[in-house]
């Protein structure tokens, strides 16, 4: 009886992991600013802190957003962990289906410009912006207040703009 039930609990995690695990290093791509490998091994912890937890899921009411919540918090913690970090040489690789443009240049641009924002600014503006989550959301996400991240918003929405300036608009194609 006991193996399974733990079977079960198994095979619903791997259902969730399916679903989800795409969607979790889209967004750990966005925090690391294009570093797949780094995006990779967040979304592997996070999916393993997970794991830890699934047996307990049933008091969580949306799985989802948790997990999402503990890669936010565990991009922090490594960033606050390893401050002088290694850049990625590669540029990031296209995949088909992807979120956003298709245009390489345009996302190279905006994922050179997202690796100069300091990591919580970065989280501030893939929560925002890309996830489209309120700033309450945001707020507890990151473990601050609304104002935190109503300031943050601001200041890093600001330096993207200086850091872009006119060379945005001559990266968007004329439609």
């Amino acid at each position: 009886m006991r193996r399974s039930r733990t079977s079960s609990r198994t095979e619903e995690f791997m259902e969730f992991t399916a679903l989800r695990a795409g969607h979790l290093h889209r967004c750990a791509c966005l925090l690391t600013s294009g570093d797949t490998h780094l995006a990779e091994d967040l979304v592997q912890e996070t999916l393993s802190r997970m794991y830890t937890l699934w047996g307990r899921m049933a008091r969580i009411d949306n799985p989802a957003a948790y997990a999402q919540t503990v890669l936010v918090r565990t991009f922090l913690t490594q960033r606050r962990k390893y401050s002088a970090t290694e850049r990625p040489l590669a540029d990031v690789p296209d995949a088909p289906g992807s979120r956003g443009t298709d245009d390489p240049a345009l996302r190279i641009a905006l994922l050179q410009a997202l690796r100069e924002l300091p990591p919580k600014d970065r989280a501030v503006v893939v929560l925002r912006y890309w996830e489209d989550r309120s700033v309450e959301e945001t707020a507890h996400v990151m473990n601050v207040s609304s104002s935190a991240v109503r300031t943050r918003s601001t200041r890093a929405l600001a330096k993207l703009r200086e850091r872009l300036g006119g060379s945005l608009t001559e990266l968007i194609a004329p439609v």
